[in-house]
């Protein structure tokens, strides 16, 4: 079979998620068999960010001195392989070298002087704001299958909200939403599964850490099977 004859499926996590919708709703092109919403979260500024409204004055003074800085000319001006050495000094954060990732974090270091200046000028709203992002959502989403993933422990999930704006358009197109509760928190898909190395003698802080560290990744595979069986059940 070729590969471009496989079925697409999606997964986004809190502003992830939110981009799903917003790639199910604005493209007609390749739509997903599927979409996982996890944790969706889609609030205006003020409450997704702490102290927006001081962001704006704080960037004014700061911005002239960080554009004559030369470490900030340096950033905009790195290639590839520059970015590359970085990493490679820092430790080898990165084990191996993705071309794509060098040259998405080089777009992303262009694109912050434009962030910043609008800010700056006194940009208070995501663009576009969360009422318009529903609207269109309401209005065009074209994915026939969603998976609706909450968290027992999460003051920002918008998830009620999101099932409200897409279950009429869902059933309208003939597919099916789903939502389920797990236990959890909003970082749980974000926990790593970080190598503890135990000393020569097994100690209570070893227990302990290792013990934390098979709860929290418990609940990330919980939320891996259960997207992966819905997935399979499609």
């Amino acid at each position: 079979m070729d590969i471009a004859e496989l079925p697409l499926y999606s997964v986004g996590h809190s502003n992830g998620a939110l981009l799903q919708l917003l790639v199910g709703s604005y493209f007609s092109e390749k739509i997903p068999k599927a979409n996982a919403i996890v944790s969706f979260n889609n609030r205006p500024a003020s409450e997704a960010v702490p102290y927006f409204e001081q962001i704006g004055p704080l960037f004014s003074q700061v911005m002239p001195m960080m554009e004559a800085s030369p470490v900030y000319s340096a950033a905009r001006n790195a290639s590839g392989d520059a970015w590359k050495a970085l990493f490679d000094l820092a430790g080898g954060l990165i084990q191996v070298y993705d071309q794509e990732a060098m040259l998405s974090l080089s777009k992303f270091v262009d694109q912050l002087p434009s962030v910043m200046n609008q800010v700056t000028e006194g940009v208070s709203e995501f663009k576009p704001t969360p009422p318009e992002n529903r609207e269109f959502c309401k209005n065009s989403y074209n994915v026939p299958n969603t998976l609706l993933v909450k968290f027992s422990i999460d003051a920002i999930d918008d998830t009620e909200i999101v099932e409200d704006v897409l279950k009429p358009r869902v059933e309208s197109i003939g597919g099916q939403i789903k939502k389920v509760i797990l236990s959890g928190t909003h970082l749980t898909p974000c926990i790593q599964d970080v190598k503890w190395q135990v000393g020569s003698e097994y100690t209570p802080a070893d227990a302990l850490a290792q013990g934390l560290k098979s709860l929290a990744l418990n609940e990330t595979r919980v939320l891996s099977r259960t997207i992966a069986d819905w997935f399979r059940s499609l």
